[in-house]
């Protein structure tokens, strides 16, 4: 899945939607020294959120378990460090596309491989082969200050064949690729299936979606060098003056 973004800082308390984050093994090694908060993601998660599944159900477990696989993925560098998935078998099936393994999953990253697509070059809103890992989690973490949250709506049938719908939303304050931000609310809809072994951790992953609903809505800031030009022509009272 899409992922969540989060500052990566050093915290002590433990996040109640993500397991392993805190793992009393010292030999992990993550992405930016130590394991991430998801402070503010968390609370536009409680804030944005339509379900509020009880504790102990399915729909919970569910919501959690793939909360805890995207973090992995975004924060952890080695597959011997995940404990979330079954590394050997994993496949990652995005919109029917044939499917990653979890080395190519956790080598470009979760943004580039639910953006990826098959579109001439000019026509492609986003250029998942052009972006690595860093810079397409760099590109949505200046878009989504806060965060970019994930919630199930519906679980349609437990394991070992998960299959759920989501709900991915987050607020445009930010940047996105020479375009303002607009400060509206932006969210896409999608099914998902998880295969997962007797352990619960995850094999096979299908997730489906429209890319339209996420890049309609950051598409839609004005040209960031429109924006400026604008703004230097309501500065300047003489910048509509000419001269024959």
């Amino acid at each position: 899945m899409a992922s969540e973004e989060a500052s990566a800082k050093k915290i002590i308390a433990g996040d109640k939607y993500r397991s392993f984050l805190h793992d009393e093994e010292n030999n992990i090694q993550w992405r930016h020294g130590g394991p991430p908060t998801y402070d503010d993601v968390n609370m536009l998660f409680e804030q944005g959120r339509t379900k509020e599944w009880p504790k102990g159900s399915l729909e919970e477990i569910v919501q959690n378990a793939i909360k805890s696989w995207e973090m992995e993925l975004s924060h952890k560098t080695r597959l011997q460090d995940f404990k979330t998935i079954n590394p050997p078998k994993f496949k990652l099936i995005v919109n029917g596309r044939e499917g990653l393994s979890a080395e190519e999953t956790l080598k470009i990253g979760s943004y580039n491989a639910l953006l990826k697509n098959s579109l001439p070059k000019e026509f492609q809103y986003y250029k998942a082969d052009e972006e690595t890992f860093e810079s397409s989690h760099e590109i949505f973490r200046s878009a989504f200050p806060r965060g970019f949250a994930w919630e199930v709506l519906h679980v349609y049938s437990g394991p070992p064949l998960i299959s759920y719908k989501f709900r991915h939303w987050g607020f445009f304050e930010g940047p996105y690729k020479g375009h303002a931000p607009t400060g509206e609310l932006v969210q896409f809809f999608g099914f998902g299936t998880l295969k997962v072994d007797e352990s619960l951790r995850v094999e096979d992953v299908e997730v489906y979606y429209d890319p339209a609903e996420l890049m309609a809505g950051l598409l839609k800031g004005q040209s960031l060098s429109e924006h400026s030009s604008a703004a230097a022509s309501l500065s300047c009272p003489f910048s509509k003056l000419t001269t024959k």
